[in-house]
């Protein structure tokens, strides 16, 4: 498939999406939304995927929506309302529906709709350049994809009405120290960084990666009764599994797991 405004490759077991508008910001077009989505599409029915990175191209991250070319096309409201369901929504219920890990390597600014891309993903990691902002409330608007939701599960509610009313600059401490992002790394090892800790994830058993991610998404919306009912009906599966057998026997004649 030809992915336009977009670059989707493979390293090893973990696919790379870079959002490829870098003279936009990486401002969002349909054809990079449509591409999106077929990359994900693509990493979650390979096998050999374990991991996705997602990132962007140049100085920024995604500074959301192309605002200039969405208002030079005058979308009535419920053409605009469409857009959203039908371009925009479909990522972030792919993402939901990932069980492969998505990990954010956030390369500069992420703005808007391009922060909300990053809140999608389940783990973030930061260049030294990167800052965030919920820019809506700039221009009359609401966070339409996600934000208001995403938000709020990371860093609690009245902090992210904060940053949601009064459309602050959120700088890479801050960011750090309210659980925005998981590391902050120089801008010229991001990638490296990035990568090193999707390989640990990818090197592990990935039936163990997507039920222990599934585990944590899912106990968010059950209780403690129907969380340990599934885990026990998933542990029973995982001992049957070769890797667990293997990883046994290595332990028990090292008598430790290696780093």
């Amino acid at each position: 498939m030809e992915y336009k405004d977009l670059i989707f490759r493979i390293d090893g077991n973990v696919a790379i999406i870079t959002l490829n508008r870098p003279d936009h910001r990486n401002a969002f077009s349909a054809d990079m939304l449509d591409s999106w989505f077929a990359a994900l599409k693509t990493s979650e029915a390979d096998p050999n995927i374990h991991v996705i990175i997602i990132t962007g191209e140049g100085e920024s991250f995604c500074a959301g929506g192309d605002i200039k070319n969405f208002m030079s096309q005058h979308l009535s409201p419920w053409k605009m309302k469409l857009f959203l369901q039908e371009k925009v929504h479909r990522i972030a219920y792919i993402v939901e529906e990932l069980d492969k890990p998505l990990i954010a390597a956030i390369n500069g600014p992420a703005f808007g709709a391009g922060m909300d891309m990053a809140l999608m993903c389940d783990v973030r990691i930061a260049s030294d350049r990167a800052k965030f902002c919920e820019s809506y409330i700039k221009l009359g608007m609401i966070p339409g994809d996600g934000g208001a939701y995403f938000l709020p599960r990371l860093v609690g509610t009245a902090k992210a009405l904060e940053w949601l009313l009064t459309g602050k600059i959120i700088d890479i401490n801050e960011a750090l120290r309210f659980g925005l992002v998981n590391l902050v790394t120089p801008h010229e090892t991001l990638m490296k960084e990035t990568l090193n800790i999707a390989n640990k994830m990818a090197n592990y058993s990935p039936l163990s990666i997507r039920l222990t991610k599934k585990a944590v998404y899912s106990s968010l919306h059950s209780n403690l009764r129907h969380h340990l009912d599934y885990m026990s009906s998933q542990v029973g599966l995982l001992c049957d599994t070769d890797y667990f057998k293997k990883a046994v026997e290595e332990y028990t004649r090292n008598g430790y797991f290696k780093e």
